[in-house]
């Protein structure tokens, strides 16, 4: 049987908001959110942090938090750090993103339960684009794509829109086929997270500027389960008010 365990990556500086997991929302620090919502589907959930304000706020709401190196080139390599440092025993490990104060305790379950199947090393998530957005939306470089096998396991990510509608034009493409969107968790079994952030950067990782594609090009198996739940990430202090307008609706 699984044993799981929760890993939040949060770091203080941050090119666009600087300090973000300590913004308050509604009475509560971000980072104080994102754990109370992890704790909701996790026994053992952890901070992994750079900063001692992260470190010191985590201890304040009685969460727990670790310190790791400021240097970690991605926020894998810094869940591999602190599963060393937590002392845990668990055998997967989620890696929930700091910046969702909303996430969903059912999207952390469909994780879990892709590591049901004996064969898969890692776990994502994905959610079918919504048409209604538009192609421009769809082309956007910063929206991931992805398609993935018929019994669910990613064949490759893409900053560029996948797959290719041959015979139509592209304003005709999304009434041709379906479009998924990378949403950006993961789960991975404890091994396979210590032999990916071994692994030197592929050609495919290089070129897309996406770490999943180093892992796919070594022969990972990637499981993505489809998501309808909304997320809401905080990149910019816009975005800070937009959630602070939608905790006040709840």
């Amino acid at each position: 049987m699984e044993k799981y365990i929760g890993i939040i990556p949060a770091r203080y500086a941050s090119t666009r908001f600087p300090g973000k997991p300590l913004a308050v929302i509604e009475g509560k620090t971000m980072i104080e959110r994102v754990y109370t919502q992890a704790q909701k589907a996790l026994d053992e959930v952890v901070v992994a942090t750079d900063d001692e304000r992260i470190f010191n706020e985590v201890e304040r709401f009685g969460g727990r938090a670790v310190m790791t190196s400021p240097n970690h080139r991605s926020g894998t390599d810094r869940c591999r750090e602190a599963l060393a440092l937590s002392g845990s025993d668990a055998t997967v490990v989620i890696n929930i993103q700091g910046d969702e104060p909303f996430i969903a305790p059912s999207q952390i379950e469909a994780l879990k339960r892709c590591f049901d199947r004996p064969d898969v090393d890692i776990a994502t998530l994905a959610r079918v684009f919504d048409k209604s957005k538009g192609f421009d939306a769809l082309f956007d470089p910063n929206v991931v794509k992805l398609t993935r096998s018929l019994r669910g396991d990613a064949l490759y990510f893409s900053r560029s829109i996948i797959p290719y509608v041959r015979g139509h034009e592209w304003k005709q493409w999304l009434d041709q086929t379906e479009f998924l969107t990378h949403v950006g968790m993961y789960g991975y079994r404890s091994r396979v997270l210590d032999e990916i952030t071994r692994l030197p950067q592929s050609s495919l990782e290089l070129a897309e500027s996406l770490e999943q594609l180093r892992w796919l090009q070594n022969g990972y198996r990637i499981a993505v389960d489809i998501t309808t739940e909304p997320t809401i990430g905080i990149d910019t202090p816009d975005d800070l008010a937009a959630a602070i307008a939608y905790a006040r609706s709840l």
